[in-house]
């Protein structure tokens, strides 16, 4: 691809020179940072082949992987020099910081390319759920919190399964017995379920009666009446009953959720979903320079007003910014797991339902055309088959009406489920498979059940995109995964969880390999988001956004994968700031 640089020649007598690039002489005060003794890869060479084969000039041999530099510079918020540690201290100056890392492994700064943040920072004080394996412990953790808290004040909690609950579905019954004096939302682990006890139920004013949206599930108990749980776009139902945070604490929300990124080593992240509120909280966070890590926002397609706004002004042009506009996400189908995601055809646990998909689950194709004709980048939510299928017809239906929107590197996000004939499609169109490594290990003990065993070959397919010249990018879609960059590759590297099951992996064929996975949550979501020339490798002249871990990868992938999971983040480096630094 064009955005990938190969190596200069390396001359077999000075392995560091190929990186060297024969940087400028410092200034009298020197650099500002400088990063010693290290293992750096700088992804600065051909991307690999289709089957994960490295390309000739990467740092790779029949003995296998080695760093490519062992010292990086930097200047400002660019990165000034990439070579050896002898000459990296050229760059010196009296108001330098040296830094020897002593072995750590220096990596192009990590972009979660799908992400929630205020969903993650409101995480931080909610009744966490994650893991949780029956309803009584989940119960038990709700009454924990509710001792501490003042009678009728609002329980928040999330992070329960819905995928692996949904043949034995929660009511309110027992959460309204253990909590009677507050009102409970649950959320589920990927959004597309909640539960509530009876408080919340009357708080939001529901009953048998109430109109439940389409796509979305209410679901009614033995006297007829809401029994507490909601699924898919009948979640909003009980959700909009929790009153909503003033701007200040909702911005306090997503500093928490940013600064939480940070410590995580990821240096920007794709905000997907974005309404008016929360837009307005990111300009004012931005205006005050108060943003830690790069935010490259996607709005909600959802919220028609901020729409309109933006498409009567157009997307960002400024790629520099902390804050960047230039996406849409639109939601075309529900989640796999509580059988909304839209398939071909009938779930092989659940004869007769499909789904739900389009405008049922609020997608506007008229005004999604729109913004694609307005310049927007496109990032389609599709889980299921038939909902992959027809949320690339709808993107390629305006290719033909309009060539010139093809260019904008439109998105499917997750991409999960999809026919052998569609998995061609998304390489021919030139779309971008934006995907979660950790779905398909957490989703393994139920996918199949869902979806049978042959569609199953062609869901979480990344390899078998990848051959079909598909774009990939990785990340967690977090809350609703672990974001850990240990735990993302991992999954895509082993296809195990984190228990190390299933033994060979699960679908081992559409593994990733450590380069691979590496390029995922990095240059290649820097293509993902027009910033390939500024990021995504380490290289003179690049923005000085930068990862430093204690493990090597390359090495752990065939040597020993199960000790990547021990990985730690040692520093975070943003435009040439140490925004987190590991004691």
């Amino acid at each position: 691809m064009k955005y990938l640089r190969q190596l200069s020649a390396l001359l077999p007598f000075l392995f560091f020179a190929a990186c060297s690039k024969d940087s400028d002489a410092p200034g009298p005060d020197g650099a500002s940072l400088i990063l010693t003794n290290a293992r750096v890869y700088t992804l600065d060479w051909h991307e690999p082949a289709a089957d994960g084969t490295p390309a000739k000039g990467a740092p790779y041999d029949d003995s296998g992987w080695r760093p490519d530099a062992d010292a990086v510079v930097v200047t400002g918020g660019t990165i000034n020099f990439v070579g050896s540690s002898m000459d990296a201290l050229k760059f010196q100056g009296p108001a330098t910081r040296v830094i020897d890392l002593a072995g750590a492994t220096v990596i192009p700064g990590l972009v979660d390319s799908h992400t929630h943040v205020f969903e993650l920072g409101t995480n931080l004080e909610r009744v966490n759920l994650v893991d949780v394996k029956t309803e009584e412990e989940a119960v038990a953790r709700v009454a924990e919190r509710a001792k501490s808290l003042p009678k009728g004040e609002w329980i928040l909690g999330a992070g329960w399964d819905e995928g692996a609950w949904a043949n034995h579905y929660p009511d309110k019954v027992l959460l309204s017995a253990a909590v009677p004096d507050h009102p409970v939302f649950l959320a589920g682990l990927h959004g597309f379920a909640g539960w509530a006890n009876q408080q919340a139920i009357d708080a939001a004013g529901l009953s048998a009666t109430t109109p439940v949206p389409a796509g979305g599930e209410m679901r009614l108990g033995a006297d007829g009446e809401p029994n507490g749980l909601f699924l898919n776009r009948a979640v909003p139902l009980i959700r909009s009953a929790v009153p909503d945070p003033s701007d200040e604490a909702l911005a306090e929300r997503l500093l928490a959720g940013l600064n939480q990124m940070a410590r995580d080593g990821y240096v920007a992240v794709h905000e997907a979903g974005l309404g008016s509120r929360e837009m307005s909280v990111l300009e004012q966070l931005e205006a005050g320079n108060r943003l830690p890590i790069r935010v490259y926002a996607m709005l909600s397609l959802r919220d028609e007003e901020l729409m309109r706004k933006w498409i009567s002004k157009g997307p960002d042009s400024d790629n520099d910014s902390f804050l960047v506009t230039r996406t849409v996400k639109a939601y075309y189908d529900g989640a796999l797991g509580s059988r909304g995601a839209r398939l071909l055809y009938d779930y092989s646990d659940a004869p007769g339902q499909r789904g739900v998909s389009g405008d049922e689950y609020g997608f506007n194709q008229a005004l999604n055309a729109e913004a694609m004709r307005r310049g927007f980048q496109i990032a389609i939510h599709a889980i299921g088959d038939a909902g992959n299928r027809e949320s690339i017809d709808i993107l390629e239906a305006v290719f033909r009406s309009d060539p010139s929107t093809q260019k904008n590197r439109h998105r499917i996000e997750h991409a999960q489920v999809m026919h052998p004939d569609d998995l061609v499609r998304v390489g021919k169109l030139g779309l971008i498979a934006s995907m979660e490594p950790p779905h398909a290990v957490e989703d393994k003990s139920w996918a199949e059940d869902r979806v049978g065993p042959e569609r199953i070959l062609g869901a979480y397919a990344w390899r078998t995109l990848r051959q079909n010249g598909a774009l990939l990018t990785f990340n967690s879609d977090n809350p609703g995964s672990d974001h850990s960059i240990f735990y993302g590759m991992h999954a895509a590297i082993t296809r195990k969880d984190k228990n190390q099951e299933p033994e060979g992996g699960w679908y081992a064929e559409q593994s990733m390999t450590a380069e691979e996975t590496l390029r995922g949550y990095t240059n290649w979501s820097a293509y993902a988001s027009f910033r390939e020339d500024k990021t995504g490798v380490i290289e003179k002249g690049r923005w000085a956004d930068l990862t430093v871990i204690d493990i090597d990868p390359f090495l752990l992938a065939t040597e020993s994968p199960g000790d990547i999971l021990n990985g730690r983040i040692l520093m975070t480096v943003v435009n040439g700031n140490i925004v987190f630094e590991r004691q």
